[in-house]
């Protein structure tokens, strides 16, 4: 079967070409084009002959098939030439103006490396590239061991540095990197850590940068420069190699054959982060997070010693066929080490990423003495088990019957408005766009589709009858993308919900899986995948989401910046077009609703004082972007901290004032809330933890993941994941607005909602 997705979605005229899913087979799909390769850290890196054959059959298909199908000539060349620097060095760090002269005559050579199976210049650039980096590593930890910066000196450390020059001489790299060694060692400072502790995180740190270049092979490098060439025609075409394939079909089918528990690289060891529950990690009762895998052996196999591998490499071991046992070699999390280790054998199952499945809660809205109750249905990405349908599987995985099951149990607790939350959803199938939008009309167009050869497409809705038939509204932000977009853009055009939130990304292509496995010579030799853009969509309306993304009705503070995040960021983004409207029916028009819920919205928002923290932090942070400067004079920075640390001190005691047990606009957790809504506030008891605003900033202790304990991480995520969502609560109290205003108002209710009066009517 085909892949279908906004990332994935197919083309006829691809059919011959279009990839099948990949299932989860870790022991045979490897980095097969490694197995001539250099060892990691073993010396300079070279290309296998394999790599050189995929190259070229990736060329040829991209300027053939491409939606925007350009040749691989000299113009191309000094494109990849531009991105392949970008990718390794983007921030102008590692290489001097120097290097990059001396690789200058290779601007149009790139071509001839693809077409001639040559790809030893891109692998030289990466060496040399490697050789700066430990050069400026080295030096680094050269300076943490002297110490004694000068923290008076009224000095500034450049933020970003993409649009920045290149060093012009080694005097001047390593001035930057004294300036980014005296920041880091600031932040700690401030922090409250002694200059011992210091020098001891600081060199540990680039250490562990070294020797994670070090476990790069020529894989990586390989995959690098394919998407360097990707990207220079489109920004959403990307080459994927074996295991990025399979991680990607992971991705898709939140579904995979392991034994559920989710790893994570602490210096040389592989700790358990997660344990998923009903796994059988969990089941088993003998893996606790913390503990470290040393060795992974299969069946009643050897071994093999994990100790400063790569997380994938572990990954690769530890995943494998359904029904098949995996011994694990474990140092318990309470034991140092020299501690006595453990065997822990696990029999595989299949592993569902529930986490980031749809889920539901229930916002509880009262205003002027009367409750409203608001269905929220979290959905973090489009997703569907592909294989599993082609098989004719009954329960295989889709985010459109998770989301129909939730809104089924959303009408028995009887909710007055239902908001679909897509924020930071990125997209997936398009499948599930097109049929989670036959959940809220009852049959019609939903996108159309345009190919290269100018040919329209349109995917519609077949599936009569409504799953939710009353209103309802999708809350966007800047991080709502493709598959996100096509669904939001759709129920604006029928008229069927109101959008609120910020303008959406704005990525209005479509793209496909090609496996160049299909044109190797020998099925040991893999060439990895394409992901490449093969359509534009368009909406029912005759517009495109493309650079401009889809605009809501109701506008919350916008967070992100258009000039760094989104299509519009893009410097090679398809342009924005228009094309004839399809034939469809409207359920409604809003248009009489958004400027009254427009007005009260602003009038609540005037008067929150959490919001204007936002706008507050918002405007911060967009004049730290703008300066683009941070000063490296102690007593300036020792100022600002404590005077963002009072504010915040400010914020949370507001906060926990705010959020005793009881008070209205509390978020109530599924079908067993009811004996909880029930219960009366108790004024004794404790306030509640989440005493923050989701996405505010937090005090910096300087440090990165992987240098705090794993319970303070994990302690702190779970904390973000708690914070109060202003934007959530508001899109809520929106939405409660509305259910009130079409109760109050019968006939506003039939004019804006016509056709679902008539299906009332009709007894659907």
């Amino acid at each position: 079967m085909k892949k279908q997705m906004l990332m994935l979605a197919v083309a006829a005229a691809m059919s011959v070409l279009s990839a099948h899913v990949v299932t989860a087979q870790p022991e045979k799909v490897q980095l097969t084009t490694a197995q001539n390769a250099a060892q990691p850290g073993t010396g300079p890196l070279k290309p296998s002959a394999a790599q050189t054959q995929a190259a070229l059959w990736a060329s040829r298909v991209l300027a053939r098939y491409h939606y925007k199908a350009l040749p691989l000539d000299d113009a191309m060349s000094a494109k990849i030439y531009d991105n392949y620097f970008k990718t390794l060095d983007s921030e102008k760090l590692y290489f001097t103006q120097a290097d990059v002269d001396q690789f200058a005559p290779a601007r149009t050579k790139f071509d001839d490396a693809i077409n001639n199976e040559d790809l030893t210049l891109p692998f030289q650039i990466y060496n040399v590239y490697q050789q700066r980096f430990n050069d400026r590593m080295a030096y680094a930890r050269e300076l943490v061991q002297k110490g004694g910066f000068d923290f008076t000196a009224n000095e500034s450390l450049q933020i970003d540095r993409e649009k920045a020059p290149w060093a012009k001489n080694e005097d001047e790299a390593r001035d930057l990197w004294r300036k980014r060694v005296k920041n880091d060692w600031l932040r700690l400072k401030l922090a409250g850590k002694d200059d011992k502790g210091i020098k001891e995180t600081l060199d540990k740190r680039y250490e562990g940068y070294q020797n994670r270049l070090k476990k790069l092979n020529n894989e990586d490098v390989f995959q690098m420069f394919m998407n360097a060439y990707a990207t220079a025609i489109e920004p959403h075409t990307n080459y994927l190699g074996p295991r990025s394939a399979e991680n990607f079909d992971i991705m898709m089918r939140l579904s995979l054959d392991g034994i559920g528990a989710v790893l994570q690289s602490r210096e040389d060891y592989t700790v358990i982060r997660e344990i998923v529950p009903g796994g059988p990690a969990d089941k088993s009762g003998k893996l606790k997070v913390g503990d470290r895998i040393v060795g992974v052996a299969q069946g009643n196999g050897s071994f093999t010693d994990v100790m400063g591998w790569r997380i994938d490499d572990v990954v690769q071991l530890v995943r494998g066929e359904r029904n098949s046992t995996v011994r694990l070699d474990v140092l318990p999390a309470d034991a140092g080490q020299d501690g006595k280790h453990v065997t822990i054998p696990l029999v595989r199952q299949k592993i569902s990423m529930e986490e980031q499945s749809a889920k539901k809660q229930i916002i509880e809205v009262k205003e002027g003495g009367v409750k409203r109750r608001i269905g929220i249905v979290s959905l973090p990405t489009f997703y569907q088990d592909f294989e599993a349908r082609r098989k004719g599987d009954k329960d295989f995985k889709s985010a459109t019957r998770d989301v129909q099951r939730i809104l089924g149990e959303l009408k028995k607790e009887k909710v007055d408005n239902v908001l679909i939350d897509l924020r930071n959803n990125g997209g997936g199938s398009l499948i599930e766009a097109v049929e989670l939008t036959g959940l809220f009309i009852d049959k019609g167009p939903v996108v159309q589709q345009r190919t290269a050869e100018g040919r329209i497409d349109v995917e519609s809705d077949t599936q009569a009858g409504l799953a939710w038939d009353g209103p309802m509204g999708v809350l966007i932000n800047r991080g709502s993308a493709s598959a996100s977009e096509i669904f939001a853009a759709a129920i604006q055009d029928y008229g069927r919900g109101i959008v609120i939130g910020e303008p959406s990304f704005g990525k209005g292509t479509v793209q496909t899986l090609i496996n160049l496995d299909r044109f190797s010579q020998s099925d040991k030799t893999k060439y990895g995948e394409l992901k490449m853009t093969i359509a534009q969509f368009f909406r029912i309306n005759g517009g495109t989401t493309q650079l401009r993304g889809v605009t809501p009705d109701i506008k919350l503070p916008v967070t992100s910046d258009a000039e760094n995040f989104g299509e519009s960021s893009y410097d090679n983004a398809l342009p924005w077009v228009q094309i004839k409207p399809a034939t469809y029916l409207p359920s409604g028009d809003l248009k009489e609703l958004v400027s009254p819920l427009q007005k009260r919205h602003d009038a609540r928002v005037a008067k929150d004082k959490e919001f204007r923290d936002i706008e507050q932090d918002i405007a911060e942070a967009l004049k730290l972007r703008k300066d683009n400067l941070i000063s490296l004079n102690e007593a300036v920075r020792r100022k600002e901290r404590e005077n963002q640390e009072a504010k915040a001190r400010l914020r949370e005691s507001r906060l926990a004032d705010a959020q005793e047990p009881g008070k209205a606009d509390e978020p109530v957790a599924g079908p067993g809330s009811k004996e909880q809504r029930a219960k009366a506030p108790n004024p004794t008891a404790p306030k509640k933890s989440n005493v923050a605003l989701k996405g505010a900033p937090r005090s910096d202790d300087g440090l990165q993941g992987d240098e705090r304990s794993l319970a303070a991480e994990i302690a702190a995520e779970k904390a973000a994941k708690n914070a109060k969502d202003v934007y959530l609560q508001e899109a809520a109290h929106i939405l409660a607005d509305e259910a009130g205003m079409l109760k109050a108002d019968t006939r506003m209710a039939s004019r804006t909602m016509p056709y679902l009066s008539m299906m009332k009517q009709a007894g659907n």
